[in-house]
């Protein structure tokens, strides 16, 4: 289960690959426009903003983040549903997805097969998180391995789930588009209470740490955390009432139906 106020917890530091993703989609007058992975909708109304005239739908599958959704006012059309089913309909000319393919196992073929079906001449915009050897899921991998935990969380943490730039602009080439494709690094400042929770744990809690919690009871989840957050401590030292967290993102736009030599 997603919790939509856990998630939005750093609300303007997730929001901004969005963004930067966004910005590079030259797309004029989108017939429609699709956001697979929505969550609570916040920057899929964006995507309405940007372009008035075009249908948008923001689609996710946690009745929780489209109830949350559907809760703000624009012109978006939200409903639950899963990115792996999806098919895009004739007239869409944009398709974003954000922070959402690292959780579906296979979505390199996922992308491929949307880039065949979508018309010539659309966007297909995809953004992951690429932070997969971080120390963060380094210790998180290594808690989840000791004995205690390993046999109810050992086939639920993936070391690689999500490709470099390289390896998903060949694939995207390879499905006849031409591919702009980079990788960022961002350093983000997380304020550090003295009285309150390490703030990568907290980060963590709305999105890598989902699946742990959904998997244990409340004992052995209250005991997962402490151990996870003594290992935070020490890779994320506070330094100055903050902590750095370098967030490492890996970004592809690619339009359909062009030569390789075209530029999106």
């Amino acid at each position: 289960m997603w919790d939509p106020t856990t998630y939005l917890r750093y609300g303007d530091e997730r929001s901004r690959p969005f963004h930067d993703l966004v910005a590079r989609i030259p797309a004029e007058r989108p017939r429609a426009v699709i956001d697979l992975g929505c969550g609570p909708g916040t920057l899929t109304a964006t995507l309405a903003e940007r372009w008035p005239e075009s249908r948008v739908v923001g689609l996710d599958s946690s009745p929780e983040m489209i109830d949350r959704a559907a809760a703000l006012a624009g012109g978006v059309d939200f409903a639950v549903g899963d990115v792996r089913d999806w098919r895009p309909a004739a007239d869409v000319d944009v398709v974003v997805s954000n922070a959402v393919l690292q959780w579906v196992p296979g979505h390199q073929e996922l992308l491929s097969r949307w880039a065949r079906q979508l018309p010539a001449g659309a966007w297909l915009a995809m953004q992951v998180p690429g932070n997969f050897d971080a120390p963060s899921h380094r210790a998180l991998r290594e808690v989840a391995g000791r004995d205690r935990w390993r046999a109810e969380l050992g086939h639920l943490l993936r070391e690689t789930p999500v490709g470099d730039p390289v390896d998903y602009a060949a694939l995207l080439v390879g499905a006849g588009c031409a591919v702009d494709a980079w990788e960022t690094t961002y350093v983000h400042l997380l304020p550090a209470a003295a009285d309150a929770d390490h703030p990568v744990l907290s980060w963590m809690e709305g999105t890598a740490l989902r699946p742990v919690r959904a998997a244990l009871d409340a004992a052995g989840w209250a005991d997962f955390r402490a151990a996870l957050a003594v290992r935070l401590a020490e890779a994320y030292p506070v330094r100055q009432g903050q902590v750095y967290f370098p967030f490492r993102r890996i970004f592809v736009v690619a339009r359909t139906g062009a030569r390789a030599e075209e530029k999106p």
